[in-house]
């Protein structure tokens, strides 16, 4: 009998450590990430080609709250919100009802109002491309641009400064551009930046200076689609 007893409690014991590890480890492994001094939510969502607003609504914090150092973050969508959006989809019967888009009357609240997307967009540097785009290389997601080093680097189009650091592996002096909810633009390997985040930039502006990667003059410009990578050459107009 005391045999009996001693192995239900050594299980008990077993199952409250599986339990408790369980919930230590749940913000741990494949899917999270821990947040650096010079990361800021642009920059994480750049690195894993993530839409920056996604990353924010999967981790239930505003875009534009200050994220700390040691701070765990979730890289996919969680459970609970897949579970959750299948609960609340709509019924056939419910569709059926929904009024059609020219019937809703505007609602007089007053609603935050975003960026248009940029209309024109104005190379960044003035040089002929290196390479051409490739979606399934890092090193391809943009175009490289020759030139001179300390030449000017100027903002595509009319936005908001989200990164400037050095903080992103492989992409040297790097500046973040937001130019609506839709697009964001970046200029990698520079020799200086000369903006900060936050500030407000007008197309032509000038961000930085070119520097140099492999002893070749150059900069790296990419653009992205809601955090997915474009070939910048179909937005830059021709040469």
């Amino acid at each position: 009998m005391r045999s009996v007893i001693a192995n239900l409690i050594v299980v008990m014991l077993l199952a409250s450590c599986a339990l408790g590890n369980t919930g230590q480890n749940r913000d741990r492994g494949p899917g999270w990430y821990t947040v650096k001094k010079s990361d800021t939510l642009y920059s994480i969502a750049w690195r894993y080609g993530l839409d920056s607003q996604q990353l924010a609504d999967w981790n239930n914090i505003d875009i534009n709250a200050p994220i700390h150092p040691g701070q765990r973050l979730q890289l996919m969508k969680p459970r609970s919100q897949t579970t959750l959006a299948k609960s609340t989809q709509p019924s056939a019967s419910q569709t059926e009802r929904e009024p059609k888009p020219d019937q809703v009357k505007p609602s007089n609240a007053s609603q935050p109002m975003s960026s248009p997307d940029p209309r024109e967009w104005i190379w960044p540097s003035a040089g002929k491309p290196l390479n051409t785009f490739l979606a399934t290389r890092l090193d391809r997601r943009g175009i490289d641009i020759a030139g001179k080093l300390g030449q000017p680097v100027v903002a595509v189009a009319d936005g908001k400064v989200v990164y400037s650091g050095n903080g992103l592996a492989g992409y040297g002096n790097l500046v973040i551009i937001k130019h609506s909810e839709t697009y964001l633009s970046a200029y990698a390997y520079c020799q200086q930046r000369l903006v900060e985040e936050g500030m407000s930039v007008k197309a032509g502006k000038q961000v930085a200076t070119m520097g140099e990667k492999d002893n070749i003059a150059q900069l790296h410009f990419e653009i992205r689609r809601n955090g997915k990578p474009v070939d910048p050459l179909k937005y830059l107009p021709k040469q």
